[in-house]
This record gives structure tokens, sequence and C-alpha cells, in this order.
């Protein structure tokens, strides 16, 4: 047996996450479907990260174990053709070493998010993007950002079903930044809480549209109580964008 890392992107729209369930197709059933189909075996994956139903991937991490030793750019090949017509891509195959693990080795996930500015409705990125159709407030919600920043307890930002044993985490990252047609903000941290990025999205928006002020921002987090959430950006706009791991486990 191989192990493989593979670095995948997906299209979320019409799935209902990330994770193998029985109440819709998921992104881990249509993938096992398709190593099925090229090694005529049930093999199970394991991803660095769950996304919920129509969040979407740039670049998600899994391994999975094949009982062929094929080169990684066949892999690559083969799994993508197996996976027509699906709206996920495998980007890149890796040999790795057996001690590798998408989730338990990830040291870092990051996540961002995408919002788009205009009075128009949405064609070619529907579903792609959070529209709103006024102008937000780049400073205010910059400065907001920065209160999120470190190690808290989130549980304001946490969906009550969230599994997590603890609703400590340290946030390294929240940025908020313009581009031609809206913004990104874009998070990093070792690990996160069910809808903790849409939950901080949410109350981000309250304060671009001048409904906050920065500080009420630090207010919710201090509360730590889910009543005192803004409300959660759509799933739309929220990408799995990178997950980091050791360099000492990724080479065969």
């Amino acid at each position: 047996m191989q192990r493989y890392k593979l670095t995948i992107e997906f299209d979320g729209r019409g799935y209902v996450g990330m994770q193998a369930q029985s109440s819709g197709p998921t992104i881990q059933a249509a993938l096992e479907a398709a190593i099925d189909g090229y090694c005529q075996t049930d093999v199970r994956i394991a991803a660095a990260g769950r996304t919920d139903a129509g969040v979407h991937a740039k670049a998600m991490v899994v391994h999975c174990d094949l009982p062929r030793g094929d080169a990684p750019d066949k892999v690559m090949a083969a799994l993508n053709a197996h996976l027509r017509p699906h709206p996920i891509a495998v980007l890149k195959a890796q040999a790795v070493s057996d001690q590798f693990h998408a989730r338990f080795d990830c040291t870092r996930r990051r996540y961002g998010y995408r919002i788009v500015t205009r009075r128009a409705p949405l064609t070619f990125d529907k579903g792609l993007a959070w529209r709103l159709a006024f102008p937000l407030d780049l400073p205010a919600m910059q400065r907001a950002a920065r209160c999120l920043i470190g190690k808290h307890d989130f549980t304001t930002f946490r969906h009550v079903h969230c599994q997590a044993k603890s609703p400590i985490k340290t946030l390294e990252t929240l940025d908020v930044v313009a581009d031609r047609e809206g913004l990104w903000i874009n998070a990093a941290a070792r690990s996160f809480l069910h809808s903790q990025v849409r939950s901080m999205v949410g109350c981000l928006s309250l304060v671009g549209r001048g409904k906050w002020q920065p500080e009420d921002v630090k207010r919710a987090l201090e509360a730590k109580d889910r009543s005192a959430l803004g409300f959660n950006a759509p799933p739309d706009g929220l990408y799995f964008m990178g997950a980091d791991y050791p360099a000492s486990l990724q080479s065969r």
C-alpha cells in the first residue's frame, strides 16, 4: 500500500459538505467513488478539514492508501478521469510517508471569504461569493478584525452543534483585503470551531455597513455567548484555501 497526499479543489454547490453523511451528496463520497473506480477497492480518505453545505475549496488536502504504487501524476490523471462530471479536481498527488495524516498533522488551516459589493445580482459568480449591494467601510472592518486575533474563548462564534471539546482557539490571522470587486477576508489558525469563520465574517460585515462599531465585535467576543452574535454569513463566499504541514512528514 502506498499513501498519497491529494490536493483538491471543488465547487461546493449541490453538496452537503466535505465529510461523508447520509443527508445528501458529499465531496468525500464522490472522491472515494473515483478511487474505487480507479483501484477497484473500497478506500476511505481523511481530510484536513470539514466544510458545510455550499462551502468551496481551493486547496483541500486529503490522504488515502492505494493498493497500487503508481506515479503521482498517473494517480492524479486517473482520479480526475473518474471524478467527471463532478465539479471536483485533484490538483496534485504526492507519495508520502505512511506516518502522514491529513487531519492530525495539519499545523495551520487557511480560509478565505469572498464578498462582492455591487447592486446588480451575481450571474457567473452566483453561489461563489456573497453579494452585498452597498460599499463597505474597509478600515473599520480591519480594526474590528484585529480584536479577534489571538487566543480567545470563541463561544460567541461557535455553532450550537459544534463538537469541539473546547471553545478556546488561537486565531493567527484575520485580514480584510480589498480587491476590484469587493473584498476578501482571510483567516488562519491551527483549527477552527464549527461556523467560526462565517460567524466572524457576519459580524465584520455589520461593522462594514455601519450597523456595528469595531468595539461591538470585541464586546461580542467577550460575552462568550452565542446570543451576542450578529449573524452567520452565508456559505457561498467561503473557501478552504489551504493546509500546512511539517516538511518532514510529506516525503516518502
